[in-house]
């Protein structure tokens, strides 16, 4: 015990650390950032004399971990990284960039008040999904179109507002797991919804669906398998099967697409991911995707389809708890009119230029690289 308080007694003090930290010549550092270091580094010694371990204290050690520790507070934490995993989609490196000219836009708001919520032609209060949906709708086929903050959330508000306290079919094979461990059977019980699995991991047949419908059936939902493949002995029922059972029984059709492609990719040799034009006109009654996918956009939770739902989800008191914000309206918005004329799409906006880079582009590249290297 004595050895303890001896060590402790030669621990100096927060303050004389503060000023001797301020003696090295270190400026431009929040005084905040400087005093935190210092009382997290100071504890740490102390707990290292409370362990009973052998203990030796260096004042010229805890001075440079100190600095360290102001160097490592002082920068942001969320910074500029080099992707070289070779993963265009990377859902820890932030997904799709952003193109010029959506970051150029969003600089531009983001200084400046703007018209989110107002009618520059009435003068009077406005919504600010207006800004994108005409774009959505157009591009899509669809009659309506909602926003969101993620695709997780416009499904739980389709769900909630289309088949809230009844029962949702879905194919067993559909039920996907998406990043940080979020499961579609656990957003969908969130949403007031109860899951009727039907089918088999491998074969889902129409049969099933039309054996597991009743007077509590709310809603068919299809899930697209993106992040997955089940190959070999398989059957899955299309869109425009379970259409047909959904229609004969007045039930909704509701596809989570994901991934939310807007231009066919065939033409560069990738064929068999859905577009969100191809999954309405296979008469999906609502779709919804995200925005920071395929889409290259920002992080957001798009649903398009029939406005008679989208209707409802507009008037759901979850929307304001779900919605988007200014910036991340104005980079969808300027994706979106990138999208206008596909074949700049595909070159301007960053992922999807990616993906379609032709192999010899990547061989010439690589053999850049490596030289330089």
């Amino acid at each position: 015990m004595t050895d303890k308080n001896s060590s402790m007694r030669q621990l100096p003090k927060v303050d004389e650390m503060i000023r001797c930290i301020a003696s090295e010549g270190i400026t431009n550092v929040p005084a905040v950032l400087v005093k935190l270091a210092c009382q997290k580094e100071i504890e740490l010694e102390r707990q290292k004399i409370l362990s009973g371990s052998p203990y030796q204290y260096s004042r010229e050690d805890l001075i440079r971990r100190i600095k360290a520790e102001i160097e490592k507070q002082n920068q942001p934490h969320l910074r500029k990284v080099i992707n070289g995993t070779g993963v265009v989609l990377h859902t820890n490196l932030g997904r799709a960039r952003l193109s010029q000219m959506v970051s150029e836009s969003m600089k531009e708001i983001c200084g400046s008040y703007s018209n989110l919520e107002y009618d520059l032609e009435t003068g009077e209060r406005g919504t600010r999904y207006e800004h994108v949906e005409q774009l959505l709708t157009f591009l899509t086929g669809s009659e309506a179109a909602l926003v969101v903050n993620n695709n997780a959330a416009a499904v739980y508000l389709v769900l909630n507002s289309v088949a809230n306290g009844k029962e949702v079919i879905v194919s067993r094979g559909e039920l996907v797991e998406i990043g940080g461990a979020f499961r579609v059977p656990e957003i969908m019980t969130a949403s007031g919804c109860r899951l009727v699995e039907v089918g088999t991991t491998n074969k889902t047949h129409e049969s099933d669906y039309e054996e597991n419908i009743n007077e509590n059936t709310g809603a068919l939902l299809k899930v697209h398998t993106s992040n997955y493949k089940i190959i070999g002995f398989t059957d899955e029922v299309s869109l425009e099967q379970m259409k047909a059972v959904g229609e004969k029984h007045g039930l909704p059709l509701i596809y989570d697409l994901g991934s939310g492609l807007l231009v066919d990719l065939k033409a560069y040799g990738i064929g068999d991911e859905p577009t969100v034009r191809s999954c309405l006109e296979q008469r999906a009654d609502i779709v919804c995707f995200s925005g920071d996918k395929l889409l290259g956009g920002p992080q957001a939770g798009i649903i398009v389809g029939k406005a008679e739902y989208i209707n409802r989800m507009k008037k759901n008191h979850l929307l304001r708890a779900l919605r988007i914000d200014k910036l991340t309206l104005t980079a969808l918005e300027f994706t979106l009119r990138q999208y206008l004329t596909p074949e700049a799409a595909v070159v301007q906006i960053p992922t999807l230029k990616m993906i379609t880079e032709p192999l010899e582009n990547l061989k010439k590249k690589r053999s850049y690289y490596m030289a330089c290297w």
